[in-house]
């Protein structure tokens, strides 16, 4: 065994003992040290780089480090196995993915106010907001020596005259604790129930003296960030929020490249752990020291997130979903609890899942679908959730269509030689000037923060700016020079955004190369071509388009028009786009706290139309005429 320690710029070493030829991004894993690996350790993307500093590795060169790097004790984790004792520098950029990711600030005014719009939608919509959790006063004559009888018997008795309903069910977290709260308290409590027209279940059990706080938790899972939010189930008052980001990203930047790790031996049990005991866990314990609620106090959950997301959160082999004909275990299960997957609340709270409708098209989409309210309007609308999966619904009162397509990792920074998620140092909003070529950048983290790298909103603005100033042609090709443009021996172009040493916080140039720009050309067609090709077979067209509603966490930092204007959007006016914030985690809260909310989301996934454009020979033709700034088809564009 070999002695391993991974150093931090920020934080204390951490020293393990490893094997002969394991693999470093491996080790790390198991230790679980955070190193950032969106390609899951396949050398593909070049982002779990690490610094050699004591010792030995057996680390192959790849195309991501220079010849300079690699002398300097550059390597990538993935592709360095143990072959003696070593102490590597793990910088900071590498790790902040998990602790630091940038995501939509639930309490800023914005957020609220998207909120808070939702939630007054919903009840103009007619739906109430109203659920079947509530707490009720019992009192007990007290046993004696002439009245024996027990006191399961004697609290399903007084709950029964009080309720009228015959069927009460008292699970075994209650009766743990009944015979001392009962003895406590004088057989006068307070009881917290769900009262269905069937029958009635005692959640928990308190002294008559104590106000039960009757909380929900509901969970946006992303693929890339996890938020969440603790409400009071009786007036849908929001008690704490919170965000992270997704444990999993250290085996994975996409779905595909989990399942693929899930399948590995004891593979499903990381990921499922990944995100119940190192993500929701700790994130729902910082929210009820926020709300001073014990979590015991979190009776009911609801969760919306992707169909592979799902599938790994309850621990169920989710190969089936990548897999043609693409057959997942469920769409929809009502038979979760939290005790049983091990989330840390009451261990009999239900967990509500937002019903999937696809492989590709899951719960968060079906829960975005209901708050953005395609259903109860007359206008033709686009919804779209922009990650790693680009998911679109489109329809009206009368009808809905959804699709998913494959965007890749673009949008997270991923297959970006700079490219990176939107943490400490990111690039979020960049213009240029059309004469000078110079840049002015807007930086994630604190003033005065250099830059390390691009994340996706900064992509966009990037390419959208170096297309309207000229620099590069429609092919994505450096048609101008200046002292920003680099070429390589190669003759291969790149646009500096900030010099090593005097501009950038990173070791080298952050730069945007045509390899790059073509990358994301690609992903910006996914996106258009399957807007077209829905349209299309829905025999629309884009001019009735009168709504297009953009959410997702990197939506809140795109500038819709240079998003048009690189040909990832329709071509319509930009007063037409409205950034609807975390549909997917307001959607969660909706079907918490309403149950009539949650009816209506499994009646919109049960009506919704699928469509697989995988199937559609059309989607081909529309996504290669789409591989163009802004589209091969000019008309299509008449306004850029």
């Amino acid at each position: 065994m070999y002695k391993v320690t991974f150093k931090f710029e920020n934080s204390e070493d951490v020293t393990v003992f490893a094997a002969f030829g394991e693999s470093l991004l491996e080790v790390a894993r198991k230790t679980n040290v955070a190193i950032d690996a969106p390609c899951s350790g396949n050398a593909s993307c070049g982002k779990c780089r690490v610094k050699l500093v004591e010792g030995e590795l057996d680390s192959k060169q790849t195309r991501h480090i220079s010849d300079e790097e690699y002398a300097q004790g550059w390597r990538l984790a993935c592709c360095s196995k143990i072959n003696a004792d070593v102490a590597v520098m793990v910088p900071d950029i590498a790790s902040a993915y998990r602790s630091r990711m940038k995501v939509a600030d639930l309490s800023s005014p914005d957020e609220v106010k998207i909120f808070d719009n939702i939630k007054q939608s919903i009840t103009e919509a007619g739906i109430e907001l109203k659920n079947n959790l509530e707490s009720i006063h019992v009192k007990m004559d007290v046993p004696t020596l002439d009245d024996t009888m027990p006191d399961n018997e004697r609290l399903t008795r007084a709950i029964r005259e009080i309720t009228g309903m015959q069927r009460v069910k008292l699970p075994y977290s209650v009766i743990h604790k009944m015979a001392q709260v009962l003895r406590e308290h004088n057989f006068d409590v307070n009881v917290v129930i769900r009262k269905t027209e069937k029958d009635i279940f005692v959640y928990d059990i308190c002294g008559a003296d104590e106000a039960p706080v009757i909380a929900g938790l509901a969970i946006d899972i992303g693929t890339t960030t996890v938020s969440a939010i603790i409400i009071d189930m009786t007036d849908g008052k929001i008690l704490a929020k919170g965000s992270s980001g997704n444990g999993q990203i250290r085996y994975g930047a996409d779905v595909i490249n989990r399942i693929i790790e899930s399948r590995k031996p004891g593979g499903q049990d990381k990921l499922q752990k990944a995100i119940i005991e190192e993500t929701i866990n700790p994130l729902v314990q910082t929210m009820c020291r926020q709300a001073k609620i014990s979590p015991m106090n979190i009776y009911r959950m609801s969760v919306a997130a992707n169909t592979t997301m799902n599938h790994l959160l309850i621990g169920v082999n989710a190969d089936p979903v990548r897999m043609e004909p693409y057959i997942p275990t469920f769409f929809k299960t009502n038979s979760i609890f939290a005790g049983d997957i091990g989330i840390k609340v009451n261990p009999d709270a239900h967990i509500i899942l937002a019903p999937n409708i696809g492989s590709y098209v899951g719960g968060d989409i079906t829960a975005g679908a209901f708050v953005t309210m395609l259903w109860n309007q007359e206008p033709f609308s686009l919804f779209i959730d922009l990650g790693t999966n680009g998911e679109i619904v489109f329809g009206n009162s009368d009808f809905m269509f959804s699709c998913a397509c494959s965007a890749g990792p673009a949008f997270e920074g991923g297959d970006i030689s700079c490219g990176m998620r939107a943490t400490d140092g990111a690039i979020e909003a960049c213009t240029i000037d059309a004469e000078t070529m110079e840049p002015k950048l807007t930086i994630v983290g604190n003033e005065g923060t250099k830059p390390v790298g691009i994340c996706g909103s900064g992509i966009i603005d990037i390419i959208s700016e170096l297309f309207r100033c000229k620099i590069i042609n429609p092919k994505g090709k450096f048609v101008r020079e200046g002292r920003r443009v680099k070429r390589d021996a190669d003759g291969m172009g790149s646009y500096v955004l900030a010099f090593e040493g005097e501009e950038a916080g990173s070791s080298k140039d952050v730069e945007i190369t045509e390899v790059d720009i073509d990358s994301f050309i690609r992903a910006k067609g996914a996106i258009f071509s399957a807007i077209r090709t829905m349209l299309s077979y829905c025999d629309f067209d884009i001019s009735m388009i009168e709504n297009v509603y953009v959410a997702g966490g990197i939506g809140s930092g795109i500038n819709m028009a240079n998003a048009i204007n690189i040909g990832m959007f329709p071509d319509i006016p930009v007063e037409m786009y409205h950034y609807v914030g975390n549909t997917s985690l307001a959607g969660a809260y909706a079907m918490l706290c309403s149950t009539e909310s949650e009816r209506k989301v499994y009646d919109l996934a049960a009506n919704m139309t699928y469509i697989e454009l995988s199937t559609i020979p059309q989607y081909m033709d529309e996504f290669v005429g789409a591989c163009f700034l802004p589209h091969t088809d000019a008309s299509l564009f008449p306004n850029r």
